[in-house]
């Protein structure tokens, strides 16, 4: 403990209540006299520079070391790791999101228009395919990994859940959309 006091006044990190302590202290007792005594004669060769060799008592400082949180290192560091979880993040999503076609088809021979609509498309409509005259309509969308909702509109109008898909949602128009899950394995 006597070190760490004579390490802070030498530094001159003491205040002046801890300074007059010091003193005190030096003047009570002469063990700890002697000790910053020694303790002062290595920091003035240390002070002087460069010494042919290193002294033979090596006294070290476990006390509180000053930790400054701002430091230039630390900074940069810290950076760097927030950089690349960013850049880590920022891969698994986009490799989870990426986008892959995905074939919608429904059986409508009644109609001469369809559309879809849906989550993937922002709401907007897509006119839909119609395939000869078989009554079939279809479209291929790029569509992301994840859970979609969507409908498909008839004659313009018309809301329509797509039947081969049983997950299902009232809508706020009164309809019910079709929930789609594109698992998130590749």
């Amino acid at each position: 403990m006597s070190e760490y006091i004579i390490s802070m006044f030498i530094d001159d990190e003491l205040d002046l209540d801890d300074k007059i302590e010091f003193v005190e202290k030096v003047h009570g007792e002469v063990t700890f006299k002697d000790e910053t005594i020694s303790f002062l004669n290595q920091e003035k060769k240390l002070r002087q520079g460069p010494v042919d060799r290193v002294p033979h008592v090596v006294t070290s400082f476990p006390a509180r070391q000053r930790f400054r949180i701002f430091h230039p290192a630390y900074v940069a560091t810290a950076a760097l790791a927030v950089a690349v979880v960013i850049l880590a993040f920022t891969f698994l999503v986009q490799q989870q999101t990426e986008p892959s076609p995905y074939r919608f088809v429904i059986y409508r021979p009644d109609v001469t228009q369809a559309e879809i609509t849906g989550t993937f498309t922002d709401w907007q409509r897509v006119p839909m395919n119609a395939l000869g005259t078989s009554g079939y309509w279809e479209i291929s969308l790029d569509i992301p990994k994840g859970e979609h909702r969507f409908t498909y509109i008839l004659e313009g109008e018309q809301r329509y859940a797509d039947p081969t898909i049983l997950t299902r949602e009232l809508d706020d128009f009164g309809g019910e959309n079709s929930i789609l899950s594109l698992n998130n394995k590749v």
